[in-house]
This record gives C-alpha cells, sequence and structure tokens, in this order.
C-alpha cells in the first residue's frame, strides 16, 4: 500500500497511490471526487506537530529584531512564491487602514525587499513599513514570532509549517478558508488550537477582521491568552492523539487488505 501524507497536499492524480490522510476540514465529502486516492479523514487536524519543540529561553527585543516599539506587527514568514499580487494588494490595504502598523517578512531572495517596496509604493503604503527578517535558527525564529501582534495568511497556498510555527509561539494567526487542500490547512489547525473565529470565509472578511483585531487590543489580547491556555492540551499540538490517530488509520488499512478488499475510504 502507498499513502500521500504530508508530502503534497492534494491529490497525485496516480492510480498507485491507495490513499491519502486528510482531515474534513482540508478535503471535505464533497471533494472527494477529486482525488485518485481514498481518503482517510483524521478526526483533528492532518498535520503533525512536535509538542516538544523548543523556544529559545531569551527572547529578543523589538529593537534587536529592527521592529518599532509602539507599532503593531503585522506579519507573515512564508516562501514569497506564495505572494500574489491580489494577495499583497490586501496586506497593503489593511497597512493603510492601520496608520501604526508594520508588516514583518521573511528576508527570503536578493530581489523581494526590491519588488515588495516598489509595490508597497504602487499601493501608497511607505517602504520603510516592510521590515524583513534574517533567517535564524529554528528555536530563536520561535521566540522572536513573540514579538509580532497578528499572522496574516497567504491564498490560494495557506502558510503551513509556518502556521504551526507561529501558532505554537502564541502567536495568532487569521486566514480566510480557500477552495482547495493547501488554502485550507490554516482553517484546520486553527480548530484544531481552539481558534475557529479567525477562520474567514471570504477576502472582504479577512480584511476587515485584520483590521478591527488591529483597532481593538482587548479583543486580540483574548485571543492571544485562550490559544496560550490552549497550547498545552489542545488536539493540533497533542502529538500522542496523533500518533494514535494515524496507527489506527494504518490499522485499519491494513485490515481492508487482509480482508482481500480494495482500498476505501473511512473516517478515523
Amino acid at each position: 500500500m502507498q499513502v500521500n501524507f504530508l508530502g503534497f497536499p492534494a491529490t497525485l492524480g496516480a492510480p498507485t497511490i491507495d490513499y491519502i490522510l486528510a482531515d474534513r476540514t482540508v478535503i471535505p465529502e464533497e471533494d472527494r471526487r477529486h482525488y485518485a486516492e481514498q481518503v482517510v479523514w483524521l478526526p483533528d487536524c492532518y498535520q503533525v506537530n512536535d509538542a516538544r519543540r523548543p523556544i529559545a529561553d531569551h527572547a529578543p527585543t523589538r529593537s534587536e529584531s529592527g521592529l518599532p516599539d509602539h507599532a503593531f506587527v503585522f506579519c507573515n514568514f512564508n516562501q514569497s512564491y506564495k505572494f500574489t499580487p491580489s494577495m499583497f494588494a490586501a496586506w497593503m490595504r489593511i497597512l493603510a487602514q492601520v496608520p501604526d502598523s508594520v508588516f514583518w517578512l521573511l528576508d527570503d531572495l536578493p530581489e523581494l525587499r526590491a519588488n515588495l517596496a516598489r509595490e508597497a509604493e504602487r499601493h501608497g503604503v511607505a517602504a520603510s513599513r516592510l521590515i524583513f527578517a534574517p533567517r535564524a535558527a529554528v528555536d530563536r525564529h520561535l521566540a522572536r514570532l513573540k514579538l509580532a501582534d497578528l499572522f496574516l495568511d497567504s491564498l490560494p497556498y495557506n502558510a503551513h509549517t509556518t502556521a504551526s510555527d507561529a501558532l505554537w509561539a502564541g502567536l495568532p494567526l487569521l486566514t480566510c478558508r480557500g477552495t482547495t487542500f493547501p488554502g485550507r490547512v490554516a482553517a484546520s489547525m486553527l480548530r484544531a488550537a481552539g481558534l475557529p473565529e479567525l477562520v474567514t470565509q471570504t477576502p472582504d472578511d479577512y480584511e476587515r477582521l485584520a483590521v478591527a483585531l488591529a483597532r481593538d487590543p482587548a479583543r486580540l489580547g483574548a485571543l492571544r491568552q485562550r490559544l496560550q491556555q490552549n497550547r498545552p492540551t489542545c488536539a493540533l499540538f497533542d502529538t500522542d492523539r496523533f500518533r494514535r490517530h494515524i496507527e489506527a488509520a494504518y490499522s485499519t488499512m491494513w485490515d481492508i487488505w487482509l480482508g482481500g478488499e480494495g482500498p476505501r475510504a473511512f473516517s478515523v
């Protein structure tokens, strides 16, 4: 048996792949027909997380990270190939409505700074409001994520590992539910972390909620506190819970094969 899991968040379209591991958010029942694989639905988020990942003890200050002390810090640490013109335009509209805000990004490619600075200016946002973070060791990166106020997710391809990083560090993330597997991963994670209200259904709602949260520190602070409280017990970061579910999935696949049946969809 061959199982599609984590390597590619969509169908491989190959008859030699028997199953794909998913959850009901990333592949709802009505989308089964688009998959060559038989869908196996895990009960929480399909993405596994390590509940023992270390976060560096020393958290840098904002000034040490090149951030203004009193600004609202939006961020997105995805690789830049996930940035589309329409998504970047949405982020610039959000910044325009929150004048004392900056946008914190990964310093990924030599061309990135110049290209995004030019696009920001074209949208009426000063290039100086884009701040670029150099790559860092994972534990140090997780520590500095605490300096941000809100992670703005991307479409049509969500944050995946970077969304896990943000939530593990205690940073709230705002997403818009997409129409495909890779555009629904952050929604799946937020539900498993107990923060479903940070999943919006339309781009307009996404922009409105980003601005509303930036203007309402108490509301955002409550979400941040709930994330911190949920982190030790929520399904998203319960590695042993995930282990039990994925082992049950594999055992069921094996039992189906031993019974002489072909692969079939099922839920754990």
